[in-house]
């Protein structure tokens, strides 16, 4: 590398130059420094000299860059900044924390810019006005602790780094950016996505455990580890994930876990998803943007909810620092870098001397209002508490442990199994290794997937390819009337919102392709949404749940089979008792009359996601419809 020489770490806060100063392992911190490019778009972000040759690049990517999927934002104009490496260093983390300053920071006029009771307020709203509505299963908002600071920016992002560097625990990394004009600096617990060596992961992690004023116990962790809120918040976030890594990964992906990710006052619960691609990482990181834990789910509805609920831009939050480094046995034709990118929470942002540290809660059906405004207050308090802007956490100590080392209460043996206990409730498909994608019973055929704005689609489709069909999906909006007629078998997917609304579009070009192919008797299978508009073409009356299924395990009977399924629906097709419409079977509770299932001639629909984690009996279920709709129809 080639550049300014590299000022010593004690000098950083006198030189002129961007820096960015790393933590990513337990023992050593890293110096970057070099020059600063922006850019527009992801495929924009130089990871190749002039000459080809391969560049380290350390990118900003700002949540606006959601744009670069077609999804909605508040546009602040933040900038994708790359911090093109010449320079770099590794030290010791006792000689970083030897010669980094540690001046206390004062902030003046500090606190959030909503009030508690106005983001209570907020909350009840999303889940009536949004959840209620099918909009989704879960949606992150947020709020900023504000504060002014007089300090020098450079001596605060250091002193801050420093702070964390000793006092936080836990981090995937901890970091601190300095550009001109803006300076970044966090803990961050999660890693949003990293690809090695054509290897992608992924961490969703949520739930969050906010630690009483006597510490973490076993006991009082054991009751958050029982809730199920908190349980079915974090596999909401894993499917949600599993949507993104069946969209770059070959095999599309399977999950380890679960475990816990201890902080200094936060708890959280985590999985680790895997999988294969040879996508360029800038590819992976676009497919990927963002995380369902600081967004929501499906996550191009939560893009539109947090425009209708944030009042102000999101920045840098909630998106990534992603570290593009380039590998040294990278053959031809093969991918040139591997990536690392934490996501962006857990962050104070400093621009002309007003501090930010924006924090969320994922709101779901459960949430209790004053509760995600408590995890907001765990939140901020972790970043807040670390720099010393309020009184630090106290941590506890294992006395078995080598001196002054944190106790580990995920080795105890009553978390373990608490934690093991929750794959008990998910697909074996996605825990255990996958059977080769052209072993299927339906191998030869071929299947046409429409996309209703869910990407859902994507692990549907996994799931069909690993039952043997050809499958290509397709958006709602691009399907034309020739594909509907000549596709083999078509899926028409799931999506967000209400099936009845005569102002949607995609309403009514769903109600199109489904009404066409049912009158055609071939092949179809409807899922979730495309289930109820069939079903309402069939002449079934459809109407909201007391209680939205966003995130629900039920088991129901379909067509004689007792089969575990994942429910993520708000509305329902329902029948009453000997009122089934000539040629249709139907596979309804008994009690409620709610649908669960249909087939007729050429057709089987459901409404159950077959393909999320919490279907265990999603890919026989699966199999099983689609043998009937292929095998029935009409000559």
């Amino acid at each position: 590398m080639t550049g300014t020489p590299l000022p010593p770490l004690a000098g950083l806060a006198h030189s002129d130059i961007p820096f960015a100063i790393l933590a990513r392992d337990a023992d050593t911190v890293e110096l970057l420094t070099g020059e600063i490019v922006d850019v527009d778009l992801l495929r924009d972000i130089p990871l190749l000299g002039v000459d080809g040759t391969p560049r380290e690049v350390l990118a900003l990517v700002p949540f606006r860059q959601v744009r670069e999927r077609g999804f909605d934002c508040l546009d602040d104009d933040a900038p994708l900044r790359c911090l093109v490496i010449t320079q770099r260093a590794t030290y010791l983390r006792s000689e970083a924390l030897a010669v980094l300053p540690h001046d206390d920071i004062p902030l003046r006029a500090a606190g959030f810019d909503i009030d508690d009771e106005s983001y209570a307020d907020i909350v009840r709203r999303v889940i009536a006005d949004e959840i209620g509505r099918g909009e989704g299963a879960n949606f992150v908002i947020r709020r900023d602790f504000t504060a002014e600071v007089d300090a020098d920016p450079r001596v605060a992002a250091l002193a801050w780094f420093r702070a964390l560097l000793e006092h936080e625990r836990g981090a995937y990394w901890t970091f601190a950016v300095v550009t001109d004009g803006h300076v970044a600096v966090g803990a961050s617990p999660e890693a949003h996505v990293s690809a090695e060596a054509g290897v992608v992961t992924m961490n969703p992690i949520s739930g969050t455990f906010r630690h009483p004023a006597e510490g973490a116990t076993v006991e009082n962790l054991s009751e958050f580890l029982r809730s199920t809120k908190e349980t079915e918040e974090l596999f909401m976030v894993v499917d949600e994930e599993l949507k993104m890594m069946s969209a770059v990964c070959t095999d599309g992906g399977r999950i380890t876990g679960p475990h816990l990710k201890e902080m200094s006052r936060l708890t959280h619960t985590e999985y680790m998803l895997r999988g294969s691609s040879r996508l360029d990482p800038r590819d992976i990181l676009r497919e990927t943007m963002f995380a369902p834990t600081v967004t929501g789910s499906p996550m191009q509805n939560a893009c539109t909810v947090i425009t209708r609920h944030e009042k102000t831009p999101r920045g840098y939050y909630s998106g990534v620092a992603a570290l593009f480094t380039p590998r040294t046995d990278a053959g031809p034709g093969e991918v040139t870098h591997d990536l690392d990118a934490p996501i962006l929470i857990r962050t104070a942002y400093l621009e002309d001397g007003r501090l930010r540290v924006p924090v969320g809660a994922t709101l779901v059906r459960h949430s209790d209002p004053y509760g995600e405004v408590s995890e907001t207050h765990g939140k901020a308090a972790g970043v807040l508490g670390a720099i010393g802007a309020i009184p630090r956490a106290a941590v506890p100590v294992d006395e078995d442990a080598p001196a002054g080392a944190p106790r580990r209460l995920a080795d105890d043996p009553t978390i373990a199994a608490l934690l093991e206990s929750r794959n008990a409730r998910l697909a074996p498909f996605w825990l255990n290794p996958q059977a080769p994608a052209d072993s299927g019973p339906f191998a030869g055929h071929r299947a046409l997937v429409v996309d209703a704005e869910d990407r859902f689609t994507t692990m549907l489709a996994h799931q069909l390819s690993h039952l043997g069909l050809d499958v290509s999906i397709v958006p709602w909006d691009a399907v034309s009337d020739d594909e509907v007629d000549s596709a083999e078998l078509l899926v028409s997917g799931p999506g967000p919102g209400d099936p009845l609304d005569p102002a949607s579009p995609r309403m009514a070009r769903l109600r199109e392709i489904i009404t066409r192919r049912r009158m055609s008797s071939l092949p179809l299978l409807t899922v979730c949404l495309s289930h109820q508009i069939l079903a309402s073409e069939l002449g079934m009356g459809l109407a909201p749940l007391a209680q939205p299924h966003q995130g629900m395990q039920l088991t129901v009977d379909v067509f004689g089979h007792p089969a575990s399924i994942g429910f993520y629906n708000t509305f329902t097709a329902r029948v009453e008792p000997g009122h089934t419409p000539s040629g249709v079977e139907i596979s309804a509770d008994a009690t409620t009359g709610d649908v669960y299932a249909l087939r007729g001639a050429g057709f089987a629909s459901v409404q159950g996601h077959l393909e999320s984690i919490l279907s265990r009996d999603g890919m026989s279920t699966l199999e099983q419809l689609i043998a009937w709709a292929l095998s029935t129809q009409s000559a």
